[in-house]
């Protein structure tokens, strides 16, 4: 089977991107042939393992025809970006402009048997445009109905097309609530897919104790992450006996407010910056706790690899978290139940001095369970892991890939 990959974004940085190279990770490795268009900064071409060079078309951003950064589905990336609702006028025609051509030459070239794209938003909406005919399975990784709802100059053109998709891929089931709300789509092409890890990078290993909680972030450092909540809050409990480990990177005002609440803490906090998958892993097995403070989410995979490293997790009960994770026992995952927001991403201010008292009271209680026994003993969270390694994930993507195909053009692949 030929798949080709769409992406408007960097497909080896983020969520969405990690998720595109483990599909094509696992495809390959059962003969299917992988293409791939992305938008990428000029002259950074990213390596793939599992795409190579000659079967990618890039857009490049910044560049004499898209004079503007790489358009990201989050407001703060982990690199230089633009922002969905800059998008409009010559901008956006631009991008439409650009996109139809790279789009176009890629399908002529590798005649894919079915398009994968990401992200229920233009990009995707623009691939239905241009080819009413071929299958097309997208996936909805949660920030893309984030900048639906933010964007209101682009949901007519996306909201038209992508109700033609033949397949969405949501991550949970309260996912596809939210997509059938917003977009209008029959409830019969959505499924449920979820995201995963990699089983051979993520695993456990007997954890120790030796008087100090190990306690990991790994994330974008911004506002909407939770970042200074988390730093706020540990504040509070600096007499407690814990190390917390940074591993991420931002940009802007937030990420430097973030960074000087790190170095408040002195010490007891290293910064590692953005690592790669293999030291996160390396941190993961080190951790005991494994905070994601983050007010919104698609599904972050992040949590799939710490739990399988063994990680205890404290996160926000967001949407689709209670389905998948909510059977774990609580001395192994605490979801935090969060008082209303002031928009889809921030608090209200009054809440804060709340929150932050929740959340240090939340790290003691599950730094006391740490201590009492490093390493947990859950049968429950055993099983959701087992579920969501790379391989499982790709099996369900692969069926909605031969039905699709099938229904559209009769042919079984």
């Amino acid at each position: 089977m030929k798949i080709l990959h769409v992406i408007g974004q960097r497909p080896e940085k983020t969520g969405s991107g990690v998720y595109l190279q483990a599909i094509a990770k696992e495809s390959k490795k059962q003969g299917h042939q992988n293409y791939l268009v992305a938008g990428v900064p000029l002259n950074k071409i990213p390596e793939s393992e599992n795409i190579p060079p000659d079967c990618c078309q890039y857009v490049h951003f910044e560049s004499d025809h898209l004079n503007f950064p790489v358009t990201g589905m989050s407001d703060v990336m982990p690199y230089k970006s633009s922002l969905f609702k800059e998008l409009k006028g010559e901008r956006l025609d631009a991008y439409k402009t650009v996109f139809k051509k790279t789009l176009e030459r890629a399908v002529n070239l590798y005649k894919p048997d079915i398009i994968h794209t990401h992200h229920l938003l233009v990009l995707t909406a623009l691939t239905r445009q241009l080819f009413p005919d071929m299958p097309i399975v997208t996936t909805c990784h949660g920030t893309d109905l984030r900048q639906y709802n933010n964007c209101e100059h682009l949901r007519g053109f996306v909201k038209k097309h992508c109700r033609q998709l033949d397949m969405i891929i949501a991550l949970t089931e309260d996912q596809i609530r939210n997509i059938i709300k917003l977009y209008d789509i029959s409830p019969d092409r959505i499924c449920t897919v979820s995201g995963g890890y990699d089983d051979q990078i993520f695993y456990r290993i007997p954890k120790t104790f030796n008087s100090k909680v190990h306690i990991l972030y790994a994330g974008k450092f911004n506002l909407s992450k939770g970042v200074p909540w988390l730093l706020k809050s540990l504040a509070k409990i600096q007499d407690h006996n814990w190390h917390l480990h940074m591993a991420g990177s931002g940009r802007g005002p937030e990420f430097e407010d973030c960074i000087d609440l790190i170095k408040k803490l002195g010490p007891k906090v290293t910064n590692h910056g953005y690592v790669t998958h293999h030291r996160l892993s390396a941190l993961m097995k080190k951790a005991h706790i494994q905070m994601l403070p983050s007010f919104f989410e698609g599904l972050p995979l992040v949590l799939f690899e710490g739990l399988a490293s063994g990680c205890r997790i404290i996160t926000n009960n967001l949407s689709g978290f209670d389905e998948i994770f909510g059977g774990a026992k609580r001395e192994t995952v605490d979801l935090i139940q969060l008082p209303a927001l002031e928009t889809i991403d921030q608090p209200y201010q009054k809440d804060e001095e709340w929150l932050q008292d929740e959340l240090a009271g939340k790290i003691v209680k599950m730094m006391s369970n740490v201590k009492e026994c490093p390493d947990f003993d859950d049968p429950q969270a055993e099983k959701i892991v087992s579920q969501y390694i790379w391989k499982k994930i790709f099996k369900r993507i692969l069926s909605v890939y031969q039905d699709t195909i099938h229904e559209r053009t009769g042919r079984i692949h």
